[in-house]
């Protein structure tokens, strides 16, 4: 077998198993790097991050009363 035969072989493979990746990650690779910060500067996730964080805030009141009760 000729060598440059067989370097055409191992680059149409490795074209063939890049595709077959491709499709089986769903078409394309996707990662959430890519909608980090999409976010930034929206007044609706502004509001939803405050009401998060006083969610948050009262569960864990709840949770220091109730551990203080209990001490």
């Amino acid at each position: 077998m000729k060598v440059q035969n067989l370097e055409e072989r191992v680059v149409f493979q490795e074209k063939k198993v890049a595709e077959l990746e491709r499709s089986l990650n769903g078409g394309s690779q996707k990662d959430w790097r890519r909608t980090f910060g999409m976010f930034t500067g929206d007044e609706g996730m502004k509001r939803v991050d405050e009401q998060a964080r006083k969610i948050r805030e009262r569960d864990r009141q709840k949770t220091r009363r109730r551990k203080a009760k209990s001490e």
